[in-house]
Protein backbone atom coordinates (compact mmCIF):
# COMPACT_ATOMS: atom_id res chain seq x y z
CA UNK A 1 0.00 0.00 0.00
CA UNK A 2 1.63 3.52 -1.27
CA UNK A 3 1.74 6.31 1.42
CA UNK A 4 -0.67 8.39 2.40
CA UNK A 5 -0.29 11.66 -0.46
CA UNK A 6 0.78 14.91 1.44
CA UNK A 7 -1.99 16.72 2.88
CA UNK A 8 -1.81 19.56 0.24
CA UNK A 9 -2.20 17.84 -2.86
CA UNK A 10 -5.31 15.86 -1.47
CA UNK A 11 -7.67 18.21 -2.86
CA UNK A 12 -6.01 18.17 -6.43
CA UNK A 13 -6.41 14.56 -5.85
CA UNK A 14 -10.00 14.56 -5.12
CA UNK A 15 -10.82 17.30 -7.50
CA UNK A 16 -9.59 14.70 -10.16
CA UNK A 17 -11.09 11.93 -8.86
CA UNK A 18 -14.44 13.54 -9.10
CA UNK A 19 -13.81 14.80 -12.41
CA UNK A 20 -13.15 11.45 -13.95
CA UNK A 21 -16.49 10.26 -12.01
CA UNK A 22 -18.49 12.83 -13.50
CA UNK A 23 -17.00 12.40 -16.96
CA UNK A 24 -17.73 8.79 -16.90
CA UNK A 25 -21.09 9.15 -15.84
CA UNK A 26 -21.69 12.14 -18.74
CA UNK A 27 -19.91 9.78 -21.21
CA UNK A 28 -18.46 12.73 -22.74
CA UNK A 29 -16.47 16.01 -22.23
CA UNK A 30 -17.96 19.45 -23.94
CA UNK A 31 -15.98 20.11 -26.94
CA UNK A 32 -13.58 17.20 -26.60
CA UNK A 33 -13.51 13.55 -28.65
CA UNK A 34 -13.26 11.62 -26.02
CA UNK A 35 -15.42 8.54 -24.72
CA UNK A 36 -15.07 6.88 -21.08
CA UNK A 37 -11.73 5.31 -21.61
CA UNK A 38 -9.78 8.64 -22.62
CA UNK A 39 -11.70 10.56 -19.69
CA UNK A 40 -10.44 7.58 -17.44
CA UNK A 41 -6.49 7.69 -18.88
CA UNK A 42 -6.59 11.06 -18.79
CA UNK A 43 -7.74 11.07 -14.94
CA UNK A 44 -4.85 8.51 -14.25
CA UNK A 45 -2.60 11.05 -16.18
CA UNK A 46 -3.12 13.58 -13.72
CA UNK A 47 -3.23 11.66 -10.24
CA UNK A 48 0.67 10.98 -12.05
CA UNK A 49 1.65 14.74 -12.45
CA UNK A 50 -0.42 15.37 -8.90
CA UNK A 51 0.21 13.06 -6.73
CA UNK A 52 3.91 13.39 -6.14
CA UNK A 53 4.57 9.44 -6.49
CA UNK A 54 6.65 8.20 -8.82
CA UNK A 55 5.91 6.25 -11.78
CA UNK A 56 6.52 2.92 -10.25
CA UNK A 57 3.94 4.05 -7.28
CA UNK A 58 1.24 4.65 -9.78
CA UNK A 59 2.00 1.69 -11.68
CA UNK A 60 1.33 -0.54 -8.49
CA UNK A 61 -1.95 0.79 -8.17
CA UNK A 62 -3.04 -1.26 -10.73
CA UNK A 63 -4.50 -4.89 -10.12
CA UNK A 64 -2.27 -6.94 -12.40
CA UNK A 65 -4.07 -10.36 -11.89
CA UNK A 66 -7.14 -8.78 -12.99
CA UNK A 67 -5.92 -7.28 -15.82
CA UNK A 68 -4.42 -10.67 -17.23
CA UNK A 69 -6.94 -12.36 -16.41
CA UNK A 70 -9.11 -10.34 -18.34
CA UNK A 71 -6.52 -10.22 -21.42
CA UNK A 72 -6.62 -14.19 -21.11
CA UNK A 73 -10.18 -14.41 -21.67
CA UNK A 74 -10.84 -11.71 -24.31
CA UNK A 75 -7.96 -14.23 -26.52
CA UNK A 76 -10.25 -16.82 -25.57
CA UNK A 77 -13.61 -15.64 -26.90
CA UNK A 78 -11.53 -14.24 -29.76
CA UNK A 79 -10.03 -17.79 -31.03
CA UNK A 80 -13.95 -19.22 -30.67
CA UNK A 81 -14.99 -15.73 -32.74
CA UNK A 82 -12.79 -16.44 -35.25
CA UNK A 83 -13.79 -20.02 -35.80
CA UNK A 84 -17.04 -18.86 -36.56
CA UNK A 85 -19.20 -20.43 -33.68
CA UNK A 86 -20.99 -17.44 -32.44
CA UNK A 87 -22.25 -16.73 -36.14
CA UNK A 88 -23.22 -20.12 -36.14
CA UNK A 89 -24.56 -20.35 -32.92
CA UNK A 90 -27.00 -16.72 -33.53
CA UNK A 91 -27.77 -18.05 -37.04
CA UNK A 92 -29.33 -21.42 -35.29
CA UNK A 93 -30.92 -19.74 -32.45
CA UNK A 94 -32.57 -17.32 -35.41
CA UNK A 95 -34.43 -20.29 -37.00
CA UNK A 96 -36.47 -20.96 -34.67
CA UNK A 97 -38.78 -17.71 -34.76
CA UNK A 98 -41.67 -20.22 -35.61
CA UNK A 99 -42.68 -19.93 -32.12
CA UNK A 100 -41.71 -16.35 -29.79
CA UNK A 101 -41.71 -17.78 -26.70
CA UNK A 102 -39.56 -20.34 -27.51
CA UNK A 103 -37.36 -18.15 -29.20
CA UNK A 104 -37.02 -15.74 -26.35
CA UNK A 105 -36.57 -18.59 -24.31
CA UNK A 106 -34.21 -19.98 -26.11
CA UNK A 107 -32.40 -17.09 -27.10
CA UNK A 108 -32.09 -16.12 -23.28
CA UNK A 109 -30.43 -19.14 -22.34
CA UNK A 110 -27.98 -19.74 -24.97
CA UNK A 111 -27.13 -15.81 -24.19
CA UNK A 112 -26.85 -16.05 -20.49
CA UNK A 113 -24.84 -19.63 -20.56
CA UNK A 114 -22.08 -18.22 -23.00
CA UNK A 115 -21.84 -14.74 -21.15
CA UNK A 116 -21.34 -17.07 -18.26
CA UNK A 117 -17.51 -18.66 -19.49
CA UNK A 118 -17.11 -16.18 -22.35
CA UNK A 119 -16.48 -12.17 -23.00
CA UNK A 120 -20.70 -11.10 -22.55
CA UNK A 121 -19.78 -7.80 -24.41
CA UNK A 122 -18.56 -9.81 -27.45
CA UNK A 123 -21.70 -12.67 -27.12
CA UNK A 124 -24.17 -9.10 -27.45
CA UNK A 125 -21.67 -7.86 -30.37
CA UNK A 126 -22.51 -10.92 -32.38
CA UNK A 127 -25.66 -12.18 -31.50
CA UNK A 128 -27.52 -8.61 -31.70
CA UNK A 129 -27.23 -7.91 -35.84
CA UNK A 130 -27.99 -11.70 -36.41
CA UNK A 131 -31.33 -11.99 -34.24
CA UNK A 132 -32.26 -8.34 -35.13
CA UNK A 133 -32.34 -9.12 -38.81
CA UNK A 134 -34.35 -12.75 -38.09
CA UNK A 135 -36.97 -10.55 -36.48
CA UNK A 136 -37.94 -7.78 -39.13
CA UNK A 137 -38.00 -10.31 -42.15
CA UNK A 138 -40.33 -11.65 -40.16
CA UNK A 139 -41.95 -8.42 -39.15
CA UNK A 140 -41.71 -9.21 -35.53
CA UNK A 141 -40.81 -6.74 -33.62
CA UNK A 142 -37.53 -7.15 -32.29
CA UNK A 143 -37.25 -4.00 -29.46
CA UNK A 144 -38.41 -6.85 -26.86
CA UNK A 145 -36.24 -9.80 -27.40
CA UNK A 146 -32.85 -7.56 -28.30
CA UNK A 147 -33.82 -5.84 -24.58
CA UNK A 148 -33.92 -9.78 -23.32
CA UNK A 149 -30.72 -10.48 -25.17
CA UNK A 150 -28.99 -7.51 -22.80
CA UNK A 151 -30.54 -8.66 -19.79
CA UNK A 152 -29.81 -12.59 -20.21
CA UNK A 153 -26.51 -11.20 -20.58
CA UNK A 154 -25.92 -9.21 -18.01
CA UNK A 155 -27.86 -11.98 -15.85
CA UNK A 156 -25.46 -14.76 -16.96
CA UNK A 157 -22.19 -13.08 -16.49
CA UNK A 158 -22.82 -13.18 -12.63
CA UNK A 159 -22.94 -17.04 -12.70
CA UNK A 160 -19.44 -17.15 -12.85
CA UNK A 161 -16.08 -15.26 -11.80
CA UNK A 162 -15.64 -14.95 -15.33
CA UNK A 163 -18.26 -14.08 -17.02
CA UNK A 164 -17.75 -10.19 -16.76
CA UNK A 165 -14.79 -7.93 -15.63
CA UNK A 166 -16.09 -6.41 -12.95
CA UNK A 167 -16.71 -10.08 -11.64
CA UNK A 168 -12.78 -10.90 -12.12
CA UNK A 169 -11.82 -7.90 -9.96
CA UNK A 170 -13.96 -8.93 -7.24
CA UNK A 171 -12.28 -13.07 -7.00
CA UNK A 172 -9.13 -11.48 -7.11
CA UNK A 173 -9.37 -9.26 -4.41
CA UNK A 174 -11.72 -11.04 -2.17
CA UNK A 175 -9.93 -14.15 -2.81
CA UNK A 176 -12.75 -16.01 -4.20
CA UNK A 177 -12.81 -19.56 -4.80
CA UNK A 178 -14.80 -20.33 -8.32
CA UNK A 179 -16.99 -23.74 -7.15
CA UNK A 180 -18.32 -21.55 -4.04
CA UNK A 181 -18.73 -18.55 -5.74
CA UNK A 182 -20.81 -20.96 -8.52
CA UNK A 183 -22.13 -22.96 -6.18
CA UNK A 184 -23.97 -19.75 -4.03
CA UNK A 185 -24.91 -17.74 -6.92
CA UNK A 186 -26.37 -19.85 -9.11
CA UNK A 187 -30.15 -20.28 -7.77
CA UNK A 188 -30.45 -16.35 -7.58
CA UNK A 189 -28.79 -16.23 -11.36
CA UNK A 190 -31.25 -18.76 -12.39
CA UNK A 191 -34.22 -17.05 -10.22
CA UNK A 192 -33.73 -14.16 -11.50
CA UNK A 193 -32.91 -15.34 -15.17
CA UNK A 194 -36.39 -17.39 -15.16
CA UNK A 195 -38.30 -13.90 -13.68
CA UNK A 196 -36.68 -11.84 -16.38
CA UNK A 197 -37.83 -14.40 -19.13
CA UNK A 198 -41.54 -14.51 -17.98
CA UNK A 199 -41.95 -10.72 -17.19
CA UNK A 200 -40.52 -9.71 -20.60
CA UNK A 201 -43.00 -12.08 -22.31
CA UNK A 202 -46.03 -11.41 -20.00
CA UNK A 203 -45.12 -7.72 -21.25
CA UNK A 204 -44.82 -8.09 -24.62
CA UNK A 205 -46.47 -11.15 -25.92
CA UNK A 206 -49.53 -8.46 -27.45
CA UNK A 207 -47.01 -6.68 -29.23
CA UNK A 208 -44.97 -8.36 -31.24
CA UNK A 209 -46.42 -7.98 -34.65
CA UNK A 210 -44.66 -4.22 -36.11
CA UNK A 211 -46.85 -1.55 -36.56
CA UNK A 212 -45.06 -0.58 -39.85
CA UNK A 213 -42.69 -2.72 -42.30
CA UNK A 214 -39.14 -2.28 -41.13
CA UNK A 215 -36.37 -3.27 -43.84
CA UNK A 216 -33.28 -4.11 -41.77
CA UNK A 217 -29.99 -3.28 -43.23
CA UNK A 218 -28.44 -6.33 -43.96
CA UNK A 219 -24.23 -6.43 -41.86
CA UNK A 220 -23.96 -10.30 -41.02
CA UNK A 221 -21.02 -11.15 -39.41
CA UNK A 222 -18.09 -12.52 -41.98
CA UNK A 223 -16.43 -15.46 -40.11
CA UNK A 224 -17.01 -18.99 -41.06
CA UNK A 225 -17.71 -21.65 -39.06
CA UNK A 226 -15.06 -23.97 -38.43
CA UNK A 227 -16.00 -27.43 -36.52
CA UNK A 228 -12.32 -28.17 -35.79
CA UNK A 229 -11.52 -25.00 -34.43
CA UNK A 230 -14.17 -24.58 -32.37
CA UNK A 231 -13.99 -28.01 -30.39
CA UNK A 232 -10.61 -26.44 -30.07
CA UNK A 233 -12.00 -23.47 -28.23
CA UNK A 234 -13.83 -25.58 -26.27
CA UNK A 235 -11.50 -28.36 -25.25
CA UNK A 236 -8.94 -25.37 -23.87
CA UNK A 237 -11.81 -23.37 -22.24
CA UNK A 238 -13.37 -26.78 -20.41
CA UNK A 239 -9.55 -27.33 -19.15
CA UNK A 240 -9.56 -23.77 -18.00
CA UNK A 241 -12.48 -24.02 -15.80
CA UNK A 242 -11.19 -27.38 -14.68
CA UNK A 243 -7.90 -25.49 -13.55
CA UNK A 244 -9.44 -22.81 -12.09
CA UNK A 245 -10.59 -25.95 -8.88
CA UNK A 246 -6.56 -26.11 -8.16
CA UNK A 247 -4.89 -24.00 -6.63
CA UNK A 248 -3.01 -22.57 -9.80
CA UNK A 249 -3.61 -18.98 -10.13
CA UNK A 250 -6.53 -17.91 -12.23
CA UNK A 251 -4.34 -15.26 -14.75
CA UNK A 252 -1.87 -17.95 -15.43
CA UNK A 253 -4.48 -20.14 -16.87
CA UNK A 254 -5.83 -17.60 -19.03
CA UNK A 255 -2.45 -16.98 -19.88
CA UNK A 256 -1.30 -20.13 -21.03
CA UNK A 257 -4.78 -20.95 -22.72
CA UNK A 258 -4.27 -18.03 -24.57
CA UNK A 259 -0.68 -19.05 -25.54
CA UNK A 260 -1.68 -22.29 -26.85
CA UNK A 261 -4.34 -20.16 -29.10
CA UNK A 262 -1.47 -17.78 -30.21
CA UNK A 263 0.49 -20.36 -31.19
CA UNK A 264 -2.07 -21.74 -33.64
CA UNK A 265 -1.45 -22.83 -37.50
CA UNK A 266 -5.01 -21.05 -38.39
CA UNK A 267 -5.25 -17.91 -37.10
CA UNK A 268 -2.51 -14.81 -37.20
CA UNK A 269 -1.54 -13.06 -34.14
CA UNK A 270 -3.31 -9.82 -35.86
CA UNK A 271 -6.62 -11.15 -36.54
CA UNK A 272 -6.47 -12.65 -32.89
CA UNK A 273 -5.11 -9.91 -30.75
CA UNK A 274 -7.31 -7.13 -32.96
CA UNK A 275 -10.64 -8.81 -31.59
CA UNK A 276 -9.20 -7.98 -27.92
CA UNK A 277 -10.80 -5.41 -26.14
CA UNK A 278 -7.62 -2.97 -25.69
CA UNK A 279 -10.73 -0.59 -24.62
CA UNK A 280 -11.46 -2.34 -21.52
CA UNK A 281 -8.29 -3.26 -20.67
CA UNK A 282 -6.83 0.65 -20.50
CA UNK A 283 -10.53 1.59 -19.17
CA UNK A 284 -9.66 -1.21 -15.97
CA UNK A 285 -6.51 0.01 -15.93
CA UNK A 286 -7.00 3.66 -15.17
CA UNK A 287 -9.77 2.78 -12.92
CA UNK A 288 -7.61 1.28 -10.57
CA UNK A 289 -4.87 4.06 -10.70
CA UNK A 290 -7.84 6.71 -9.66
CA UNK A 291 -9.40 4.74 -7.29
CA UNK A 292 -6.43 3.90 -5.74
CA UNK A 293 -5.59 7.43 -5.49
CA UNK A 294 -8.59 8.31 -4.00
CA UNK A 295 -7.94 5.26 -1.58
CA UNK A 296 -4.62 6.84 -0.43
CA UNK A 297 -5.99 9.86 0.88
CA UNK A 298 -8.22 7.81 3.51
CA UNK A 299 -11.39 9.87 2.31
CA UNK A 300 -13.02 7.16 1.49
CA UNK A 301 -12.92 5.51 4.89
CA UNK A 302 -13.94 8.39 6.43
CA UNK A 303 -16.93 8.19 4.25
CA UNK A 304 -18.15 5.26 5.11
CA UNK A 305 -17.57 5.95 8.73
CA UNK A 306 -19.63 8.64 7.94
CA UNK A 307 -22.64 6.94 6.22
CA UNK A 308 -22.23 4.34 8.97
CA UNK A 309 -22.81 6.95 11.95
CA UNK A 310 -25.65 8.10 9.51
CA UNK A 311 -27.69 4.54 9.54
CA UNK A 312 -25.94 3.25 5.51
CA UNK A 313 -24.14 0.70 6.17
CA UNK A 314 -22.48 -0.17 3.18
CA UNK A 315 -21.41 -3.82 4.37
CA UNK A 316 -24.65 -4.22 5.26
CA UNK A 317 -25.70 -6.91 2.21
CA UNK A 318 -29.04 -5.45 1.35
CA UNK A 319 -27.59 -1.57 1.18
CA UNK A 320 -25.08 -2.86 -0.55
CA UNK A 321 -26.61 -4.95 -3.05
CA UNK A 322 -29.09 -1.19 -3.46
CA UNK A 323 -26.48 0.90 -4.08
CA UNK A 324 -24.05 -1.01 -6.05
CA UNK A 325 -27.12 -1.23 -8.32
CA UNK A 326 -28.31 2.40 -8.12
CA UNK A 327 -24.76 3.81 -8.67
CA UNK A 328 -24.32 1.05 -11.69
CA UNK A 329 -26.89 2.75 -13.49
CA UNK A 330 -25.07 6.22 -12.62
CA UNK A 331 -21.52 5.71 -13.18
CA UNK A 332 -21.70 2.16 -14.66
CA UNK A 333 -20.93 -0.91 -13.07
CA UNK A 334 -17.51 -1.52 -13.79
CA UNK A 335 -16.36 2.20 -12.35
CA UNK A 336 -19.08 1.46 -9.16
CA UNK A 337 -16.92 -2.20 -8.48
CA UNK A 338 -13.78 -0.34 -8.13
CA UNK A 339 -15.06 2.67 -6.11
CA UNK A 340 -17.12 0.03 -4.07
CA UNK A 341 -14.04 -2.32 -3.40
CA UNK A 342 -11.92 0.29 -2.19
CA UNK A 343 -14.09 1.18 0.72
CA UNK A 344 -16.37 -1.97 1.31
CA UNK A 345 -14.87 -4.89 3.07
CA UNK A 346 -15.23 -7.97 1.02
CA UNK A 347 -13.09 -10.55 3.12
CA UNK A 348 -16.64 -11.96 4.06
CA UNK A 349 -17.48 -13.89 1.52
CA UNK A 350 -21.42 -13.10 1.23
CA UNK A 351 -20.14 -9.21 1.11
CA UNK A 352 -18.51 -10.18 -2.37
CA UNK A 353 -20.72 -12.17 -3.47
CA UNK A 354 -23.58 -9.67 -2.88
CA UNK A 355 -21.11 -6.99 -4.73
CA UNK A 356 -20.80 -9.33 -8.09
CA UNK A 357 -24.73 -10.30 -8.39
CA UNK A 358 -26.01 -6.35 -7.92
CA UNK A 359 -23.34 -5.29 -10.36
CA UNK A 360 -24.87 -7.56 -12.79
CA UNK A 361 -28.34 -7.25 -11.75
CA UNK A 362 -28.47 -3.64 -11.46
CA UNK A 363 -27.04 -3.31 -14.73
CA UNK A 364 -30.27 -4.30 -16.71
CA UNK A 365 -32.12 -1.00 -15.15
CA UNK A 366 -31.32 1.13 -17.64
CA UNK A 367 -29.36 1.52 -21.07
CA UNK A 368 -26.22 3.33 -19.22
CA UNK A 369 -26.46 0.22 -16.17
CA UNK A 370 -23.67 -2.20 -18.52
CA UNK A 371 -21.49 -1.94 -21.73
CA UNK A 372 -23.71 -4.74 -23.11
CA UNK A 373 -26.76 -2.93 -23.05
CA UNK A 374 -24.86 -0.19 -24.99
CA UNK A 375 -23.27 -2.54 -27.27
CA UNK A 376 -26.94 -4.19 -28.07
CA UNK A 377 -28.67 -0.91 -28.58
CA UNK A 378 -25.55 0.17 -31.01
CA UNK A 379 -25.72 -2.54 -33.03
CA UNK A 380 -29.57 -2.24 -33.37
CA UNK A 381 -29.55 1.20 -34.55
CA UNK A 382 -27.08 0.35 -37.44
CA UNK A 383 -29.88 -2.31 -38.32
CA UNK A 384 -32.10 0.74 -38.49
CA UNK A 385 -33.99 -0.20 -35.23
CA UNK A 386 -34.28 2.31 -32.47
CA UNK A 387 -34.76 1.13 -29.10
CA UNK A 388 -35.03 4.07 -26.66
CA UNK A 389 -33.61 4.84 -23.36
CA UNK A 390 -37.68 4.29 -22.24
CA UNK A 391 -38.26 1.26 -24.23
CA UNK A 392 -35.02 -0.78 -22.40
CA UNK A 393 -36.32 0.88 -19.07
CA UNK A 394 -40.33 -0.11 -19.79
CA UNK A 395 -38.41 -3.87 -19.30
CA UNK A 396 -35.16 -2.84 -17.53
CA UNK A 397 -36.78 -1.92 -14.68
CA UNK A 398 -39.92 -4.65 -13.61
CA UNK A 399 -36.08 -7.43 -14.41
CA UNK A 400 -34.06 -5.67 -12.30
CA UNK A 401 -36.79 -5.37 -8.91
CA UNK A 402 -37.18 -9.06 -9.14
CA UNK A 403 -33.97 -9.82 -9.51
CA UNK A 404 -32.67 -7.94 -6.66
CA UNK A 405 -35.77 -8.99 -4.66
CA UNK A 406 -34.71 -12.54 -5.44
CA UNK A 407 -31.00 -11.95 -4.45
CA UNK A 408 -32.16 -10.30 -0.95
CA UNK A 409 -33.97 -13.05 -0.35
CA UNK A 410 -31.61 -15.36 -0.68
CA UNK A 411 -29.15 -13.41 1.21
CA UNK A 412 -31.46 -13.54 3.79
CA UNK A 413 -32.09 -17.63 3.40
CA UNK A 414 -28.49 -17.92 3.53
CA UNK A 415 -27.30 -15.79 6.27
Amino acid sequence: MPPLIHPSTTPAILVIFALTYLGFAIGRVPGLKLNRTGIVLLGAIAIALFSGWPVTTIVGFINWPTVLLLFGFFVISSQLRLSGFFDQAAGRISAGLKNPARFLLTLMLATAGLSAFLNHDIVCFVFTPVVAIALVQRQINPVPFLVALAVASNIGAAATLVGNPQDMMIAQIAGLGFGPYALWCIVPVLFALGLAYAIIWLMCRHSLPLSAPVTARVKLPSYEFNRAHTIKGFVVLGLVIAFFFTSVPKELIALTAAGIHLASRKFDTEDLLGLVDWQVLILFMGLFVVTGAFQATGCGEQAVQWLAQAGLNLNSSSILAVVTAMLSNLIGNSATVLLLLKVVNVTHSTTAYVLALANSFGGSLTVLGSIANIIVVQQAREQGISISFRDFARLGIPVTLAAMAGLLAWVALMT
